[in-house]
């Protein structure tokens, strides 16, 4: 039988064990059999077990990361006979860590980041690649200690720049919860008869065009990239795009996409170029399916960007 998992990230005194400890004390999970409670960092917040709605929680603690093991989470099971668990999880700890660490019948069922508005800048700026790998694939992210409405634009930015379709709560100071609705325009438009990307916007591009390929479809794009050919590419392709770092230099990454034109061997590796053409979704070499293809009407040599490296900022 599968174990489900409520994954709580976030960082030391963000108020992971208030969030866990409220849902735990006002949800009734009987039905559920036993429930595990796995911590594994140790804040000023205690868990109140007496407040629990449940009689059926347990809970275990994990110290140090290299404890993550597969044979952990069967020994767990086995221990306590469970199908679901909550986890609060280490904010200095890497997220791909746990997720590796999951038998296959075990399934993160959500992922949710708690933040504390008060300090949540200071570590997106000092350790911003922690920050990133808890957001990446969280579903819901709530901010607390929020102390107006006017926080709501910077914590929305950060999260936005990371995640785009993650909810996002705030609670303000007085406890009343108000949800993201923000809306984030594109820098770019995507109704115009020739969708011009920026220098500035590469990045924006790139995270919309492979998270939401299907509305670019029939658009007629035009950006500038950094030529990749070799010869596992058609004669009539190359690959074209940019270096994107999302957080810091260790996660920098050559973003590209498919080109079809019919001069492609006539362009030389690492060659800047300004792309014009219009945008398909088709099988392609490059990809492993079938993604954004960009079937070329013109290619024009150019100078790198002020900004060679193309960010979110």
């Amino acid at each position: 039988m599968n174990t489900f998992v409520y994954l709580v990230t976030g960082f030391l005194e963000a108020g992971k064990t208030k969030f866990i400890q409220e849902v735990l004390a006002s949800q009734d999970l009987g039905e559920h059999g036993n429930v595990l409670l796995l911590t594994c960092e140790e804040g000023i917040e205690e868990y109140e077990p007496s407040e629990f709605k449940s009689s059926n929680i347990y809970c275990e603690s994990i110290d140090a990361e290299d404890e993550l093991t597969p044979q952990l989470f069967i020994d767990l099971k086995k221990k306590y006979n469970t199908n679901l668990v909550f986890v609060e999880y280490n904010g200095m700890w890497r997220i791909d860590k746990f997720f590796d660490s999951l038998p296959d019948n075990w399934s993160v069922y959500q992922e949710m980041f708690v933040g504390d508005a008060a300090t949540f800048e200071s570590y997106n700026k000092n350790i911003r690649s922690l920050v990133v790998d808890k957001l990446t694939s969280c579903d819901l992210v709530t901010f607390n200690r929020v102390a107006s409405q006017d926080d709501f634009m910077a914590l929305h930015k950060v999260v936005r720049s990371v995640n785009r379709n993650v909810q996002i709560m705030y609670e303000l100071e007085d406890g009343t919860i108000v949800p993201d609705t923000i809306e984030d325009p594109l820098p770019f438009d995507l109704n115009a008869d020739v969708v011009v990307i920026k220098d500035q916007d590469y990045a924006y591009f790139y995270r919309e065009l492979a998270a939401e390929t299907e509305k670019f479809e029939g658009k007629t794009v035009k950006f500038k990239g950094l030529v990749y050919r070799d010869p596992s590419l058609p004669n009539d392709s190359f690959i074209c795009g940019r270096h994107i770092m999302t957080c810091c230099a260790d996660d920098i990454e050559y973003s590209a996409v498919a080109c079809k034109w019919k001069n492609s061997t006539s362009l030389q590796m690492r060659q800047w170029v300004m792309v014009t053409g219009t945008v398909a979704i088709q099988k392609h070499s490059g990809y492993k399916k079938p993604g954004p293809v960009i079937q070329v009407t013109s290619v024009a040599m150019t100078s790198a960007p002020e900004e060679e490296l193309a960010t979110f900022y």
